[in-house]
This record gives structure tokens, sequence and C-alpha cells, in this order.
């Protein structure tokens, strides 16, 4: 029997439309936003002005505290300047605008295509690279991944969890990786052992991409420590708590972390840029976008540079349909609809899919029936219907008291109401004001 966790979940439409197409390295624009908040905790300090000249891989904005990240140039050219620009969530964020000029690369990035085995830094050495590389977490959460490998005093790791789930219908970065940059992504989880200095990891995948499942099954037999595990279809399965339980039975306690229960979890597109930055002196500035859609003429998977336009990912994958009705930052359960196609790529967008009218328009909301279907099918054993009431009368004690912080906004309670409630959107809003509210304590 397969593993998956005990609790909720659905089972949406999958839509895996690019997931044959290789990956393709996109064509340069001829400018580049590159917002200098990309990650969870503090926005990052821009260091260069505009007429400044970078070449890609020079660090363009530095980390402003230990929960931050380093931002580096993807492009090669002069700093236009810094300015507002609009995000993927509609608001305008300071971006270092940069004009391209050629691709000239940081002379300290080794360029060859060799394949480097033999890890040589220590594991606080390694930490450091990861830190000075701006590496985030690729599924999505952006969390510094630095700050995830600098285990607290008093809490012992023993087991590294590498999410090759890719739950989220339609995206198919995660699954071409695996299968185009297997053995980088095993040197990569070899990098990150030692830098927890752990002898086991547990790479989890879906059981809907066989052919990455056995192609990791196979070259793990050559990186000792490393077991594959094929797991259950079941959204959303690439929950980090989610993930826990399914691979090691062990339950992340309410309002906890990982490392309360012994683990690190990692994305395997996380571990591919380990990689590149504790072997090749590759700082983040580049990774996976899909972009696909029931409508467009070639679903695709690109190596795109951070800052880069949607519209120019659009373009390259056929152009945008006429019969568009959104375009979503991400998935349909977790992504967010843009308004502008001139947003740039970040370093947390895995995807960008193109939704058909006929999809795009939400159910007309009706009263809620009492059905509880969105408690059957929450993973955290929440009760949705609850919070989004709560967060509406802005009860913000009873939100707090009622766990609304253990949501992980996967969107499955939204998903199966048939009164067509906005659910997650309210829950969302409900999670901001206690987070708030929670920080003030702290001051």
């Amino acid at each position: 029997m397969l593993k998956t966790f005990p609790k909720g979940g659905v089972h949406p439409e999958e839509g895996k439309y690019s997931a044959n197409s290789a990956i393709e390295i996109l064509s340069l624009p001829k400018t580049v936003s590159i917002p200098i908040a990309q990650h969870i905790g503090a926005p990052s300090k821009a260091i260069v002005a505009k007429g400044d000249k970078v070449k890609v891989g020079d660090v363009i904005a530095e980390s402003a505290g230990f929960v931050s990240a380093n931002i580096h140039s993807s492009v090669s050219g002069t700093v236009a300047k810094i300015d507002n620009v609009l995000d993927s969530s509609g608001y305008k964020r300071p971006c270092i605008i940069i004009n391209v000029e050629g691709d000239e690369w940081n002379e300290t990035i080794d360029r060859t295509t060799e394949l480097k085995k033999e890890i040589s830094l220590t594991d606080k050495e390694i930490i450091n690279r990861i830190n000075e590389s701006g590496i985030v977490g690729l599924g999505g959460a952006t969390f510094p991944s630095h700050v995830k490998l600098s285990v607290p005093d008093g809490k012992k790791i023993d087991a590294l969890v590498i999410n090759g789930v890719e739950c989220e219908p339609y995206l198919t970065s995660d699954h071409r990786l695996m299968l185009e940059k297997a053995e980088e992504m095993l040197i990569g989880i070899k990098i990150l052992m030692k830098a927890l200095g752990v002898n086991s990891a547990l790479i989890g995948i879906e059981n809907n991409k066989p052919d990455a499942i056995a192609h990791l099954k196979s070259l793990a037999q050559n990186y000792p420590g490393v077991e594959v595990h094929a797991l259950k279809v079941q959204y959303p399965q690439g929950g980090e708590k989610q993930l826990i339980k399914a691979l090691i039975n062990r339950e992340v306690p309410s309002g906890g972390l990982p490392l309360d229960v012994g683990a690190v979890v990692h994305n395997v597109g996380t571990a591919v840029a380990v990689y590149e930055a504790v072997q090749k002196n590759k700082p983040l500035f580049e990774r996976v976008v899909t972009v696909t859609g029931k409508s467009l003429s070639k679903p695709s998977n690109f190596m795109v540079r951070i800052g880069t336009p949607v519209s120019s990912l659009i373009e390259a994958a056929g152009g945008l349909p006429e019969d568009t009705g959104k375009v979503i930052n991400g998935g349909p359960m977790m992504g967010k609809a843009v308004s502008s196609l001139e947003v740039p790529v970040v370093k947390g967008a895995s995807g960008i899919l193109i939704m058909p009218k006929e999809l795009a328009v939400r159910k007309k909301e009706s009263n809620c029936i009492r059905c509880a279907k969105c408690v059957s099918v929450c993973p955290q054993g929440l009760e949705p219907y609850l919070l989004s009431k709560l967060t509406r009368i802005e009860n913000n004690d009873k939100l707090e008291a009622n766990a609304v912080m253990d949501c992980i906004e996967c969107g499955s309670c939204a998903y199966t109401c048939p009164a067509g409630l906005p659910l997650l959107d309210y829950i969302r809003l409900g999670k901001s004001r206690v987070s708030q509210i929670i920080r003030s304590r702290k001051q």
C-alpha cells in the first residue's frame, strides 16, 4: 500500500500537459525587474545604484538579517533604476531594474558541465555558501535555506525529507528536474545531509510520476542513505507536515515546526540549487518555471532568469489563448491571479497557469449548508467554515484559539465547498490579522 497522510485531502484533475516537455532555456529579455524581497523574512538591502554595471551572479542586494537572503543579478548590463514595480500579488514592491547587455557571468562561477561529486566543504562552510548564494525554498514557500540548516541548540535532526511530490495540478517543473538533473539533485541531497549531520534522506514522489521514481531509484543505489518512496496521489501531499507524516510517521505539533520532530524538509529544486552553489559557486539567479494551460498551444518548462516578465514566458509558450480567463502565478489550488503580464518571475515562481474562461469563473456563492465537507478534507484537522466565519466577524481571539495559524492554505476547503464560499480567501485574511497580533506581542 502506498504511503500518504491520514487526514483529509482531495483529488483535483491533474492536467499535467507539460510533463513530457523537456526544459528549454528561455532567451534573455531586454530588461529585468528583480525584487529585493523574494523570500520569507526581512527584505534585502540594495547595494547597487543607477548606472552601475553588473554581471550575472553579482550580489545586488544583501540580506538584512538572519532570516533574509542575498539577491543576485540574473543578467549582465546596466542598472537603469531602483523603482516600485507591480508584483504577482498586485502590490508595488521595490525592484532593481537592469537593462540587459550581453550575457557576461561573474568569473567565480564554474560554467562547465562536468559533474562534481566530491564534497570538499565542511558543514559550516556549506551553510555559509548556501547563505551567500541566496538560496531559498523553491517549492513556493521561499524560506531561506541556510536558516533551515542552522539547527538550534537543544534540537536534534535525524531525517532529511526531500519533497518531489509536486501535488499542485498542472505544474511539472519539479518532475522535469528529477528526470533531467537527477545526479545534481542527489549530490545536492548528500550536501544537505552533510550540513545537517544526518545519515538518512527520504525522497517522496507521488505515484503519478513513475518515470521519475524509477530513474531516481536506479541512481540512488550509488548514494548511501538516500531512499526513494512512491506516495499515493492525494493533494496536498506536498505540504511539509503531510509529507513528514507520510514518510516517517511523525506528526508536527500544532504551532510547531518539522525540526520539533527531528526532520528538515527541502524541495528537489532546492537540492539542485544547493549542488550548483556548493560545487559550482553558482548563486540562485534562475529557476525552472512551468507555463501551461488547457488551451495553450505549447505547454512548456523553461529555465528562466529571475526578473524576466511573465509575458516573455507566455510568448515563448505560443502566446495567450483567445479564451483566457485568468493568468495564475502558481497552480490552481494555491496560486494567485496576476493583474499584469509584466510582473517579474521570482525565486518562488514554479509555474504560470493560463486558465480558460470556462474554468476561471468562481461558483456563485450561496449559504453554508453545514455539510462539513470542508472539515472532512482539511489535512490539518481544522474547521474551515468556522475560521471563515470568525474572520468575517473579526473575532481574532477565537481565530487564534481555533488554530488558524496551522492552516497551510492548500485550498482543499474552497475546492470542495458546494456553496462556492471563498473559504481560503477569508482564512488567509484571518491568518494575516492573527499573525500581526502575535508579532505585536513579541515587540
